[in-house]
């Protein structure tokens, strides 16, 4: 397997800290790696090392001579002046970027919903990121990083770029290594996986499944001091054995380990004691939403929505972005009224909201921790046990150190940990979680999961995680054409309902164009003699050039399968020369179509 890249005895380290020491590893060709860690232990810094961006204070990175490297990191910002299609395509001409299928693919996948000709500077930071990645992608790369390439994508983005990301090279060919905490895209794009921790960068076999799995033998070979860390992991292990075959069938362990693993593991959840807590707590009477239309200015956003939220459901809610998600949500909350129908809250109903804002931590902006911890209960009871505050702060992955950090020093991923504490601390007894893996890493990610496992009520889900919404859970529902829609077939249905659409739309705007165009023929003035027998003499022309192309395109792809191979000067030139013909054979046939119009 060939080289692409690697590193020999790397170290880095910073006025503070250390981030790498001595760290070798090898990138080859086929290679597909998943990065993950927790926030802070050097991911990013990683791809920025091997990829050149930053130089490490000893070791050194090698690349294979010729083998060409792109990357988007957290930072790519694309030029505010350019447009759009000048900052994807650049300069090259419509006829040559539309003649290529990948080109056209990965602006239909990423920038479907992006005015072509807008100006950079105009749109929003995520669509921003989405033209940074597509500008990434229409390139020719061996070697492609990408650090959190699925943020503010939604559910058929994060499918579309895994599918994108297994077809680009062939089997064999190419490297790639992401960084993201979105877990089920791990498992679709990586065959391996390296962990960085601890100043050092670990490798796994297989995609984040099989990684779990190695990693808790290694955690339970290693120490019994290891014992809380192993029994989260191995329930994250028994979850993945018991979902989909998809999962693991893929990874390449020994599936009678993993099964020896989790043998006497019981299931995320209780389920039944969970429905009976959440009973008592809210009462049977928990939201109802009869028959609810809800427009803004004549534009329809809901309508004819009928939802029973029962006491204990826990729902993820999927939609693309404007879809009326937020709205759904705001009549949940009572924040949105509708325009029709009506909504019925229980008595006893109490309801609290993880937003993306952190509103939740402006009153306590300045105090330490271990102050806006002192001044909540003593105790919350969670999967029947009794924990103190700071029992669930360490669970939540804080340390005794940082108790006496004020809350503005805090990273992103532990305000958010912090804004999920002091809402739970709270008591609600209906939660609803609103995009809440940003700024988490995996392993934050399954600890919050287990701590959602024992929430004693109404749990809705709002996220593009979609290894989160199958994990914590039952159901799925869709706002999909302004409606309220169950999928009992899960994410699955919903992507197959979407494409679906799609299609049908496509459809419907085909139709639409054929009879634009016969109601524009018709009202073309009918062509002179002379015009006639001029369009009729060009037409044949155009017909025998068409015809010679195409017999020196054939010629051409004979001499490229001839070519030897590893003359990569002289296939580019062939390539080049194949490239100009289909041009032109394009070019001609387009007139030759409109000619054919003018005179039919």
């Amino acid at each position: 397997m060939a080289h692409l890249l690697g590193a020999e005895a790397l170290h880095l380290e910073y006025p503070t800290r250390v981030i790498f020491d001595s760290v070798t590893l090898g990138l080859n060709e086929g290679d597909r790696v998943g990065i993950v860690g927790r926030n802070g232990d050097g991911k990013s810094t990683l791809l920025k090392l091997l990829a050149g961006r930053i130089e490490p204070d000893g070791g050194r990175v090698t690349r294979r001579r010729g083998v060409t490297l792109g990357m988007l990191d957290q930072a790519d910002t694309v030029d505010p002046a350019l447009t759009v299609a000048a900052a994807v395509v650049g300069d090259l001409d419509e006829h040559v970027w539309a003649g290529d299928p990948k080109v056209r693919d990965v602006i239909a996948g990423l920038l479907g919903d992006v005015d072509w000709n807008a100006v950079v500077g105009t749109l929003s930071g995520g669509q921003r990121r989405r033209v940074a990645l597509a500008a990434l992608l229409v390139g020719d790369w061996d070697v492609i990083f990408l650090d959190e390439p699925t943020n503010h994508l939604d559910v058929e983005g994060i499918a579309w770029l895994a599918e994108h990301l297994k077809r680009r090279w062939p089997a064999g060919s190419g490297g790639l290594a992401v960084v993201t905490h979105d877990r089920w895209f791990l498992d679709e794009v990586s065959t391996a996986t390296w962990e960085v921790h601890d100043r050092i960068v670990e490798p796994f076999e297989g995609g984040y499944a099989a990684y779990i799995l190695q990693r808790v033998e290694r955690d339970r070979m290693a120490a019994a001091s290891e014992s809380k860390r192993q029994n989260l992991l191995r329930k994250e292990l028994a979850w993945l054995r018991r979902g989909a075959p998809a999962r693991t069938s893929k990874p390449k362990f020994r599936m009678d380990a993993a099964a020896e693993l989790i043998a006497d593991e019981p299931p995320p959840r209780d389920a039944v004691s969970l429905t009976q807590m959440a009973t008592a707590r809210l009462g049977k009477d928990v939201v109802d939403i009869l028959d609810a239309s809800v427009s803004f200015d004549d534009r329809v956003v809901l309508q004819d929505v009928e939802w029973r939220i029962a006491p204990g459901e826990r729902t993820g809610i999927l939609g693309v972005n404007g879809a009326g998600k937020s709205t759904l949500l705001g009549l949940v909350t009572g924040t949105v009224h509708p325009t029709t129908g009506r909504v019925k809250h229980g008595k006893t109903v109490k309801i609290a909201s993880l937003t993306q804002q952190l509103a939740e931590l402006d009153e306590v902006w300045n105090d330490r921790v271990s102050e806006v911890i002192g001044r909540q209960r003593s105790s919350y009871i969670a999967g029947g046990k009794e924990l103190t505050p700071g029992q669930l702060l360490e669970r939540l992955g804080f340390t005794s150190a940082q108790l006496s950090t004020p809350v503005k020093d805090l990273s992103g991923g532990q305000k958010r940990r912090l804004q999920l504490l002091l809402i739970l601390l709270d008591e609600p007894n209906v939660l609803i979680l609103d995009e809440p893996t940003n700024d988490l890493d995996t392993d934050m990610l399954a600890a919050l999961e287990d701590l959602l496992d024992s929430f004693p009520g109404t749990l809705l889900v709002v996220s593009h995680d979609r290894y989160l919404i199958e994990r914590v859970t039952d159901q799925q529902y869709a706002v999909l054409d302004h409606r309220f829609r169950h999928l009992p077939g899960g994410l699955e249905q919903y992507l197959a309902l979407r494409k679906a659409g799609e299609a049908s739309a496509a459809s419907a705007s085909a139709q639409q164009r054929a009879t634009d165009a016969r109601t524009a023929a018709a009202a073309k003035p009918a062509l002179s003699g002379a015009e006639l027998r001029a369009a009729e003499k060009e037409r044949s022309s155009l017909e025998r050039r068409i015809e010679k192309l195409t017999a020196q395109i054939d010629a051409l792809h004979h001499r490229i399968a001839e070519h030897d191979q590893s003359d990569y000067q002289g296939l580019g030139a062939l390539t080049a020369e194949l490239t100009d013909l289909e041009s032109q054979i394009s070019t001609h046939e387009t007139r030759w179509l409109e000619l054919a119009e003018s005179l039919d």
